[in-house]
């Protein structure tokens, strides 16, 4: 028993300290967290430079409107909006042709009608857009994203001029309406985080490479220096890749949060959730090595100090003597890093835009996330399959980056990924 409680006082001084410092650098690295928000900058470059923004839009009915609205609301003095039906089975084409009959001469409309062999479908949609595009930027934006300021491409624009970045990626604020989404989505979103911090990102001395694909502005001569969506087409996660690409150009990459320029919703089921994380953790992890250090991560620092406190607690109440009390500095050993780790989610969700409240049910996503990353181990091995937008992917390797290809077999009721 002596022996036993050693190592709970030893492991809760190792991961009480963990969280003490995680602390610590959330507080130093969160004044580095460049915030992009209205007033930002007070109008676009003196000249600015004609944008294309391609929206690749697949079974889109409850969002395209919206975003292309918002998009065309946008007080940017030169830009085109290129929007891509890639293979709709919904009302999305019908929602297109009506936009575009309404007059709005920046809007043009393409259809796909196959994904050709060798290709994710997000990919090649944007590849088409970009091929019928005429703008020194590029933006790559998602159908289900939302623009709530109309001062968000020019802000963006300033943005990437004023630091002279070659590629400028904002991350989306997330809407999360149902308890599933608060209590999943913050956790997924921390420990991709972790895997690339956005002063290391911006950061031109360090190797580490990310962007959302919800928003990727892209200087045209980067674009094609990196070989473009082609260089990409069998990348689960090509946002990812095309930063890595760009960094490895010794171009600069920047990224920066929204703040209320734009939100979106990225999945709306469960089911999509967990196709669509499990595909995220797959495509920007890459190796089953990472993978696994991130689902031990989770375990060892997250759930294991709530699983011991409760140990340590069921101790106190059935195994300590009456007036000895072995176990009860063990249990407040062990709550005190349970508590020290929900001053950080707190800290952590409040700067998400989620009430700080449901940094309580952070162990419950924890759980989920583990399963979830568990899953994405399976796809990188090539034991399941990725379904993404209603279409199958053969994935290949055991270790190693993965590799997709359409099998045009029917994925079932399409997916939102």
């Amino acid at each position: 028993m002596p022996f036993l409680l050693a190592v709970f006082y030893l492991g809760a001084a190792a991961i009480g300290l963990f969280w003490l410092v995680r602390l610590f650098l959330i507080e130093w690295t969160g004044l580095q967290r460049p915030r992009l928000h209205a007033q930002s900058y007070p109008e676009p470059p003196q000249q600015p430079p004609r944008v294309s923004v391609v929206v690749a839009a697949k079974d889109e009915e409850d969002n395209i409107e919206a975003c292309v609205r918002s998009l065309l609301a946008q007080d940017y003095p030169d830009f085109e909006l290129i929007v891509i039906d890639d293979r709709s089975g919904d009302n999305t084409p019908e929602i297109l042709d009506r936009l575009g009959s309404e007059g709005d001469e920046r809007l043009r409309v393409l259809t796909i009608e196959a994904l050709p062999e060798g290709w994710f479908g997000k990919a090649h949609a944007v590849w088409r857009g970009v091929e019928a595009s005429s703008g020194d930027w590029l933006l790559f934006t998602d159908a289900d994203c939302r623009y709530t300021s109309p001062k968000a491409l020019s802000l963006s624009v300033s943005e990437a001029v004023a630091h002279d970045a070659d590629f400028l990626s904002v991350i989306p604020e997330l809407d999360t309406p149902t308890v599933w989404e608060r209590v999943l989505q913050p956790v997924c979103a921390l420990t991709l985080i972790v895997w690339f911090l956005p002063h290391r990102v911006n950061n031109p001395a360090q190797k580490t490479a990310y962007a959302n694909g919800a928003f990727m502005l892209i200087r045209r001569k980067c674009y094609e220096a990196i070989g473009g969506h082609e260089s990409v087409r069998t990348e689960v996660s090509e946002d990812v890749r095309l930063a890595w690409l760009t960094k490895r150009m010794g171009m600069d990459l920047r990224v920066v949060e929204s703040d209320g320029l734009y939100r979106t919703r990225m999945y709306d089921t469960l089911r999509g959730a967990w196709n669509g994380w499990s595909r995220i953790f797959s495509g920007c992890l890459r190796r089953v090595s990472r993978l696994m250090i991130a689902a031990w991560l989770l375990v060892l620092l997250s759930i294991l100090p709530w699983a011991l406190a409760v140990v340590a607690l069921i101790g106190v109440m059935w195994v300590d003597a009456p007036g000895r009390g072995s176990w009860t500095p063990a249990a407040g050993a062990w709550f005190a890093v349970v508590a020290m780790q929900q001053i950080v989610h707190w800290r952590l969700y409040g700067r998400m835009r989620l009430h700080p409240l449901w940094s309580l049910t952070y162990v419950l996503g924890a759980v989920a996330t583990v399963v979830v990353l568990c899953n994405a181990m399976l796809k990188v091995v090539g034991a399941t399959p990725v379904v993404w937008r209603g279409t199958r992917y053969r994935c290949a390797g055991s270790d190693a980056p993965l590799v997709a290809a359409s099998d045009g077999a029917p994925a079932g009721p399409t997916n939102k990924l």
